[in-house]
């Protein structure tokens, strides 16, 4: 198996910084898909209510004979789960398609700010946490206005932020607001969902051919240089087995700047702006 790196949340649990998302992966191809990622070395499945998957997920890792303490498992509530108890059946639904008594992480999967509810989400997160249904909890696209206001309304920071991140959106005021406060940084598409050729950013194939791997392996492995946790989709053996592949090589301080240049702030968002999903 691979040897993937692990970083300490500010919950103390370690998390393996590379893992397997499912985004937009079939419910019929689920369980296949993260077979093959466990057969292969993955221990950390990153997956979502709103994909419509948990359960091929679950299936997955029943099947798998991986050992329940060996996988890091992440999921999410949904935006339209936020109010009143809602949460918490969202978490009892998902633990039942899950197969499991609890996950890893459990995070607020958007704050829509329209519905002015993300803070009682949170707050109702945290209490499941309490109740060892996850063992940390975190947020996903949260900016820096949002996360001032859980940390001064409920005081509770979360365990990581999962955000668009990639080198033509590279969030930087977000990611310092989480680096002072010990609050990891996940990236979801991060290699720009396919929307942008990686290997016209700027320094990527000169560090490709140096080191014999795939544009897509050279951004992997910048995400992990900068302590990002990485989670890459694909339903493709090969593909899967290449984005693992990133612990054999190092990019350079002045690939990383080149790579790190290419930042377009906003205008390099491939995805929803989350102040505008609600």
């Amino acid at each position: 198996m691979t040897n993937v790196p692990t970083l300490t949340l500010n919950s103390g649990l370690e998390i393996p910084q590379l893992g397997y998302g499912v985004f937009k992966v079939p419910a019929e191809d689920a369980e296949r898909a993260v077979s093959e990622a466990l057969e292969i070395g993955y221990r950390h499945i990153d997956t979502a209510a709103i994909y419509g998957n948990e359960e091929g997920v679950g299936a997955a890792i029943a099947k798998s004979g991986v050992a329940r303490n060996e996988l890091f498992i992440t999921t999410k509530l949904w935006n339209d789960r936020h109010d009143g108890d809602e949460p918490d059946k969202a978490i009892d639904e998902s633990l039942t398609k899950l197969g499991l008594d609890f996950v890893d992480l459990y995070l607020v999967h958007w704050p829509t700010p329209a519905h002015d509810n993300y803070v009682h989400a949170w707050e109702k997160v945290v209490a499941i946490r309490d109740r060892g249904l996850t063992r940390s909890a975190g947020v996903s696209n949260h900016i820096v206005e949002y996360l001032e206001r859980l940390e001064k309304e409920v005081g509770v920071l979360p365990a990581v932020n999962q955000i668009e991140l990639h080198p033509l959106h590279q969030q930087r005021d977000t990611v310092a607001w989480c680096a002072e406060r010990n609050l990891k940084i996940e990236a979801w598409g991060p290699l720009g969902q396919g929307k942008y050729d990686l290997t016209e950013i700027a320094g990527v194939s000169d560090a490709a051919a140096r080191t014999g791997k795939s544009a897509a392996q050279v951004v992997l492995r910048w995400h992990l240089q900068k302590g990002n946790i990485v989670f890459p989709k694909s339903v493709r053996t090969e593909r899967l087995q290449e984005n693992i592949n990133v612990f054999d090589f190092e990019l350079t301080a002045d690939e990383i700047a080149t790579i790190d240049s290419a930042d377009k702030g906003d205008e390099g968002r491939v995805s929803a702006d989350p102040r505008e999903v609600n």
